[in-house]
């Protein structure tokens, strides 16, 4: 595990952290603009200095005030990714990449590069890159560095659509094949939605939540942060055929059918659905004739009328649940009390099968 405890004064409030998070897979850093986000990745990678706290990679301790320790950025074996590449504009790529090596492995730089899709910019200059370019050739210096953590502050946040969405492709690749705990900082859940494995929210300094992205995701400190709109939650489900007749893919979410917008990925594929809080009604008799595709049973498992009570627009927030996985369902008050909707009863999700796009899928991933 990474042990994160720090208080950093980050003005105008304390940057207050002690939690762990897994020494694998992807961890994203979530929180509005001056959350504390930027501070604590700094402070983990030696660039800011803690007023007190400690922080260990497993045995490695990096930080410790009572202890006196306090290893100089360059000898904590950390990667770091900025907004912008910053890389040598007088040196090649092939340069900017060695660089970073701490001793010649001709093995792992053809690794990295390959990985990353790089061989044919190696003997061009910074200049002459795209933005997606010189970020691929700046996580590939990271890399290089043979780092026991990578951190990635927002790698995507300079770059237009269609280079976002490329980098994120090589990110996932990534996600894959890194041997090594990532910490990714970002403000964008459909990112999040496609690399992360674990989420870590921070709130004016505070952690929120913490744990795996299925748990956060949905989770009730989540809630505040988004607009009715923005709700939702995530669930896996297998990818086990296609229509064969129309554009629609059929998934197994625990048991039961789901159809969502065609996918291209291999019968079998485990895949991580998003589905937003106002795609989901619910009815308590499994209705006939209806344009409807996906109506699943499921269970009440909480109905949160405080929210009810809160929100001017009168929708309240019911928390169903599907076997072992939970989806969200915004509905209006009016409907929580004609339905008499009760923890634990016996209902059906219905959920339009144009709800869920493309961009609401990502691959399931394995932790590295």
């Amino acid at each position: 595990m990474i042990t994160l405890t720090l208080n950093v004064d980050h003005k105008p409030f304390q940057l207050s952290v002690d939690e762990s998070i897994p020494s694998s897979g992807i961890t994203a850093v979530f929180g509005r603009s001056g959350a504390g986000k930027t501070s604590l990745i700094n402070a983990v990678s030696g660039l800011v200095r803690p007023q007190s706290g400690r922080i260990a990679l497993g045995d490695k301790v990096l930080f410790d005030s009572d202890a006196k320790i306090d290893l100089a950025p360059e000898h904590r074996r950390i990667g770091y990714v900025f907004q912008e590449a910053r890389l040598f504009p007088h040196m090649s790529v092939e340069k900017n990449l060695k660089y970073g090596q701490p001793k010649e492995d001709k093995a792992k730089f053809g690794e990295v590069i390959q990985l990353l899709g790089i061989e044919h910019l190696l003997k061009r200059h910074p200049s002459a890159l795209s933005g997606g370019e010189k970020q691929r050739v700046a996580i590939g210096r990271a890399l290089l560095s043979e780092p026991e953590l990578l951190i990635m502050d927002e790698p995507t946040a300079s770059l237009d659509g269609p280079r976002r969405q490329e980098l994120i492709q090589y990110l996932l690749r990534l996600a894959t094949s890194l041997k090594i705990p990532v910490l990714y900082v970002s403000h964008s859940l459909d990112e999040i939605l496609q690399i992360a494995d674990n989420m870590l929210i921070l709130n004016e300094g505070q952690v929120v939540a913490n744990g795996p992205l299925h748990d956060v995701w949905g989770s009730a400190p989540m809630r505040p942060w988004l607009s009715a709109k923005e709700q939702s939650a995530l669930v896996t489900a297998k990818l086990i055929g296609h229509h064969p007749t129309y554009g629609m893919a059929q998934l197994d979410l625990e048991g039961e059918t789901i159809w969502v917008t065609k996918v291209d990925d291999a019968e079998g594929s485990m895949l991580r659905l998003r589905i937003f809080a106002n795609d989901i009604s619910i009815v308590k008799s499994r209705p006939a004739d209806t344009s409807i595709r996906n109506i699943l049973p499921a269970v009440v498992e909480e109905v949160c009328r405080s929210e009810c009570e809160e929100n001017a627009s009168g929708y309240c927030q019911v928390v169903l649940r599907i076997g072992n996985q939970r989806l969200l369902a915004n509905i209006t008050q009016w409907a929580v009390d004609d339905l008499h909707l009760l923890q634990g009863d016996t209902v059906f999700a219905q959920l339009k099968g144009v709800s869920i796009t493309k961009g609401d899928l990502a691959q399931e991933h394995k932790n590295f």
